[in-house]
C-alpha cells in the first residue's frame, strides 16, 4: 500500500472515531492489523503525520493525536519567504499583501461591534506601545497582542490562528531580511487610529487605517536588500 494511502487512512481513523488532540491512537500492532500493512510502513506513515502535527509519537508511551497546530504552515511560509527573497522574488512583500488583504477585509466587520472589554484591552495595549516607544523598547510583541485581541472579536478560532500564522511567519524573517525600521511613534499613531476607527463604528475609516498601516510597511520593504543568504537564513530559522 502506498505511503500516502496509509496516511490518509490513519487520518480517516482519527476523524471517524472523533479523536481529540491528545487522545491515544491504536497501538502499532493494532494499526498494522487495521491497515493491513507492515511495521515499517506504519512507522513511516506515522512519522510523516507527526511532521504535519497530526499525530504525536511519544517514545515508550505510544502515539497520540497531535495538536493539529499551524506550526508546519508557519515553517513553510517562513522558509518560502526567505528562499524566494534570495531568488530575487518579492516574497516578503507577497506575504505582507496576503496579511493586508485578509485584515482589510475583516476590520470593517469589527467596526462598532467590539465589546467594551475588548476596547479597553486594546486601549491598554496601545498605551503600552506608547510607553515602550518612549523608552526605546521594541514593539513587536505588543503589536502582535494588539492584532490578536482585535480579531478575537470575530469569535472564529481558526481564522485567528491563520492570522497569527501570517503574523508569525512575516515577523520571523522580516528583521533578518533587512529594511529600514519604522519610527515607533508612527507605529503607535497608526494603531491608535485603527482602534479609534473601530470604536467609532466607521468601517471605511477602519479599512483606511489598516491600509495606511500596511502601506507604510510596504514602503519600507521596497528598500530591503539581501544580506548574506546563509547568515540571514540561519538567523531566521534558529529560533
Amino acid at each position: 500500500m502506498a505511503a500516502r494511502d496509509l496516511q490518509e487512512r490513519i487520518k480517516k481513523l482519527i476523524i471517524d472515531r472523533r479523536l481529540a488532540s491528545g487522545a491515544p491512537l491504536p497501538t502499532e500492532p493494532e494499526l498494522m492489523e487495521y491497515l493491513g500493512a507492515s511495521r515499517n510502513s506504519v512507522r513511516e506513515a506515522l512519522k510523516a503525520l507527526q511532521a504535519m502535527g497530526i499525530v504525536e509519537i511519544r517514545h515508550g508511551f505510544g502515539t497520540y493525536v497531535g495538536p493539529m497546530s499551524l506550526a508546519p504552515m508557519i515553517e513553510g511560509l517562513a522558509f518560502r519567504t526567505v528562499a524566494g527573497h534570495y531568488r530575487g522574488e518579492d516574497s516578503l512583500l507577497q506575504l505582507l499583501e496576503l496579511r493586508e488583504a485578509v485584515e482589510t477585509g475583516l476590520v470593517s466587520r469589527l467596526a462598532g461591534r467590539l465589546p467594551e472589554a475588548d476596547l479597553v484591552e486594546l486601549d491598554a495595549l496601545v498605551g503600552r506601545m506608547e510607553e515602550q516607544a518612549a523608552q526605546g523598547a521594541g514593539l513587536a510583541e505588543t503589536d502582535r497582542a494588539f492584532h490578536a485581541t482585535l480579531y478575537r472579536g470575530l469569535d472564529n478560532v481558526l481564522l485567528c490562528e491563520v492570522l497569527e500564522a501570517f503574523w508569525d511567519a512575516f515577523h520571523r524573517v522580516r528583521t533578518d531580511l533587512g529594511g529600514e525600521p519604522q519610527d515607533p511613534k508612527v507605529t503607535c499613531r497608526q494603531h491608535r487610529e485603527i482602534l479609534d476607527a473601530v470604536r467609532s463604528g466607521d468601517s471605511m475609516r477602519a479599512e483606511e487605517a489598516i491600509r495606511e498601516h500596511f502601506g507604510n510597511i510596504r514602503a519600507r520593504l521596497s528598500t530591503t536588500a539581501p544580506q548574506g543568504p546563509h547568515t540571514a537564513t540561519m538567523n531566521a530559522f534558529d529560533r
